[in-house]
């Protein structure tokens, strides 16, 4: 399978993994809306929300409540936005659930604004925060 969502949760193109289990796997997005921006993969292929298994789900949850506690003690969010996009909406065609800290005066629309004003970050940025990500996740309770 062609698929590039399996091949970015497998790790056989260039991603900054942030977290990850046998199921799943956390990675920065390439072109954050703010930094922290992670999303979160199946390892298998799977497209829709009703092809998860037990499993994955429970990894997929698990994780999403570790990349919000890192996100939130990292930094200081007013909030964060979880989404995933299915269908003719899903760029990858493979499940992916965006995590996005988000601050006030930002507009939650923006974050769906195909070419509004991304924050693309350097490779040496995203490198940083990773690092950082990486070290608060290790130091959670």
């Amino acid at each position: 399978m062609n698929c590039l969502g399996c091949k970015l949760a497998n790790k056989e193109e260039a991603v900054h993994v942030v977290f990850e289990d046998d199921y799943v796997c956390c990675i920065l997005d390439h072109m954050p809306f703010n930094e922290g921006h992670v999303l979160i993969l199946p390892k298998r292929h799977i497209r829709y929300f009703d092809e998860f298994d037990e499993h994955t789900a429970k990894s997929l949850m698990k994780a999403s409540g570790i990349m919000t506690k890192a996100i939130k003690k990292l930094f200081n969010p007013e909030g964060i936005t979880v989404c995933q996009n299915g269908g003719a909406f899903d760029e990858l065609t493979h499940f992916h659930m965006h995590m996005v800290p988000l601050y006030k005066g930002q507009n939650f629309a923006e974050f769906f604004t195909e070419y509004g004003d991304a924050n693309i970050e350097a490779e040496n940025k995203l490198a940083e925060t990773k690092r950082k990500l990486i070290d608060t996740i290790k130091r959670l309770d």
